[in-house]
Parts: structure tokens; sequence; C-alpha cells
């Protein structure tokens, strides 16, 4: 049995975890910063750090603790190195290195993003060759994967991620921060009525773009206070999201009819949506060929430690430990290596 102690602080949630042979988790513990960024609409990375350094001891101990582990019981220690806020990351990789030069434990530096892909693992075994889509506040991705680790990304955002776009629009319709979720729970009871753009849906590739549709709620939002006219916040969220989640439908299906896949693993802090969810769920089953999609729980599609200590079992059985003199990479792409 290979057990982990992973770390992640690549934004605005402190969390450890304990993880056995990238299957079980033992413990998930999470310290989340929503009431202190709520008052300034999104995540300042100053008041992050600050917070990240009060709470990376307590989240370990209590990991620790709730994953009946000593120090005697882990293997190796793991880390999110990027992409992320560089002030944030490094609090955590700076916990992690001191932890694994004092228990003589192996480092391990484990990419975020592909983190929330193997937050799936938890649920079954991710069988390849296999689709990825990526959707979060920083990244909207196709990943192809024919083995463990072994990134292609097929698809990428030209401009803004998918959950920005969420975020800044519940933003100007004066949601409480994070807004996605709101949205995507207002898009539940809402109407299509807007017919908003689905900007690149027909073009010949699987990249995303979302600048213009964010541009265009927005600037109807305007319009219509301008003129003293009354928007249904519900039908703005629903048209919005009617727009967004059929261009990652169709492009996600698009793909999956040129590359080879066994499985559809949606993956990052958007596939939380269930407006998105109920959308996959019923694109695979019109498929010509099978296809099983793996949607992880709730609780693993935000920010946690438990899904860095899943991908990092293999990166621990590939051999690719770190050393002691570990950066953060807040720019570090899943389908490049480390630096």
């Amino acid at each position: 049995m290979t057990r982990i102690l992973a770390i992640e602080t690549s934004c605005d949630e402190t969390s450890a975890a304990i993880v056995d042979d990238g299957t079980l988790i033992k413990s998930n513990i999470v310290a989340s910063q929503i009431a202190s960024h709520k008052r300034f609409g999104g995540v300042v990375p100053e008041v992050a750090s600050r917070h990240h350094i009060n709470s990376i001891n307590p989240v370990i101990d209590l990991a620790l603790e709730e994953g009946d582990s000593s120090w005697d019981d882990i293997d190796a220690i793991a880390v999110t190195a990027g992409p992320g806020l560089v002030g944030a990351l490094l609090i955590g990789i700076t916990a992690a290195k001191t932890l694994a030069f004092a228990h003589q434990k192996p480092l391990i530096a484990v990419n975020h993003m592909a983190g929330h892909i193997y937050a799936n693992n938890a649920i079954k075994p991710l069988e390849f060759p296999l689709m990825a889509l990526i959707v979060s506040g920083g990244h909207t991705q196709l990943v192809h994967m024919t083995d463990h680790l072994q990134f292609e990304v097929i698809g990428d955002t030209r401009d803004d991620a998918v959950g920005e776009a969420y975020d800044k629009i519940g933003r100007v319709l004066g949601l409480p921060y994070p807004g996605g979720k709101k949205m995507d729970e207002l898009a539940a009871v809402g109407q299509d009525v807007f017919d908003f753009p689905r900007a690149m849906i027909k073009e010949d590739n699987f990249d995303f773009s979302f600048s213009g549709l964010k541009s265009s709620v927005i600037n109807r939002i305007h319009n219509a206070k301008q003129k003293q006219e009354e928007l249904d916040p519900a039908d703005v969220a629903a048209s919005f999201q009617a727009a967004a989640v059929s261009v990652l439908v169709t492009k996600t299906v698009k793909a999956l009819e040129e590359y080879p896949s066994k499985q559809l693993i949606l993956a990052g802090g958007v596939a939380a949506n269930k407006g998105l969810r109920s959308a996959l769920k019923q694109a695979v089953t019109q498929l010509t060929k099978p296809v099983e999609l793996l949607i992880p729980p709730f609780e693993l599609c935000g920010d946690n430690a438990a899904m860095i200590g899943l991908a990092a079992y293999y990166y621990y059985q590939k051999g690719l430990v770190t050393s002691l003199d570990l950066n953060a990479y807040p720019g570090w792409d899943i389908d490049l290596p480390l630096g």
C-alpha cells in the first residue's frame, strides 16, 4: 500500500488529504476562504496567501488525525506546483518541502489540472484511451489520454475560461460570490429567451471562446439598465448557460467522434454545474460508440487535496519525484513537463 499526504493551495482553498493507492480517500480537509473574498467579489491573491499561512498547519494536522495516520505511515508528500496563484502555491510548496525534509519523505509535484482529472479515480479506475473535459475558473480544455499522465491538449480556450464567464456575469447581476453556483441555480428556473451567441460552435477545431458570449450578456444587462427595462435574472442565467453548455457539449461530442475513447471525464470546478452534467449525460446516450461518463461527486469538483493525492500515486509509481528546490509554476500546462 502507498499512502500519500497531499497538499493543495493553488487558489483560495487550503486543503490537505490522506490518500491510499490512488483510489481510497482516508481524509480530505478543506478550509474555504469564500467568506473573506466575498466582499471583494473575487479572489484577492494577497488575502488568499495570508489565509493559507494561517490555515496550512492546522489543516495538515487534521488530515493526519482524520486519516488515522502518523508520519511513519506516510510514504510520500504531494503538493500542487501549478497552475495557480504564485503566492498561494508557494505556501503549500514550502510546507510540503519542509515536511519532506523533516520526515525524509519523497516529494511529488502535481499539476493542478491533472488532479481535477484524477478526482474521478475515486469513483472508478480510469480506462484508456479517454477524453477529459476540464472546466474551471481558469481553464476550459479537452484533453485526450492514452495512459496515466499522458496528456494531449486537443482543445483550449482562446480567451476567457467558462468558469470566469460565469462568475463575472454573476457579479454584474449582483449575485453573491462565487456567482457560478447561483447562476446554475437560476438557470434551472429560467428560460432561454435571449439566444446569446455560441462562438466557434461550427468551426473545425476543438477550441473554445467565451469572451464574446460574456460581453454579449453583460452588454444586454447594461442596455436594459440604461433603458430602465426589467430583466429576469433567471432568464439571463438560463440563456447564458444554454449557450455555454451547448458549445461545451458540441465540441466534446465532436472530439469523441474523432478520438477513440472508452471514458469521458468531466473535471474542474464547473463540473459541479447541474446543467452541464445533465447535458453531457444526455449527449453520451446518443453517441454511435458507447462511452462511459465519469463525473466526480460535488465535494471533489472544487479545489481539494484528495484529487492531488489521487493523481500523485501515479506520479510516484512512475518515479516522478522532485527535489527540495521545487518552485511554484503558476503557468504549468498539463501537457508539459515540470519547469
